[in-house]
């Protein structure tokens, strides 16, 4: 297995996305976007993309995004080995002051990393159809 500092293949980003349960992105919008990304992870088992996490924003305000594993591989840690190197690039690049935040399905998995929902604010998200 590999883990490195590195952006996905559109293609592959946008399957991955609809094979471990994510919303579906369309292919030009996965090939506008993913490089403008300030950090990504991929995981990789013989070359295939099997997990991915991505760090965007501007520095002032971050948000983690994408963090997924597919399914066979899910349950044996990858997240978590995902979410280590995110922090890392966050606490090594992004200053101090910076908002830091992440919309998920589940909270288990970043309340281990110092995520904590707010008291205060609410997220909110345009939906659009």
């Amino acid at each position: 297995m590999q883990i490195e500092d590195k952006i996905p293949d559109p293609t592959e980003y946008c399957a991955l996305r609809v094979a471990s349960g994510l919303s579906a992105m369309s292919l030009d919008a996965a090939t506008l976007g993913l490089p403008k990304s300030l950090y990504a992870v991929t995981l990789r088992q013989d070359g295939k993309l099997i997990g991915m996490g991505r760090v965007v924003g501007d520095g002032l305000h971050v948000q983690v995004v994408d963090i997924t594993v597919a399914p066979e591989f899910q349950g044996k840690g990858l997240s978590r080995q995902i979410m280590e190197r995110i922090m890392a690039f966050i606490d090594e690049k992004i200053p101090k002051c910076a908002v830091v935040s992440l919309f998920a399905d589940v909270d288990w998995l970043y309340q281990k990393f110092g995520f904590v929902k707010p008291q205060k604010s609410q997220g909110m998200f345009y939906k659009r159809v």
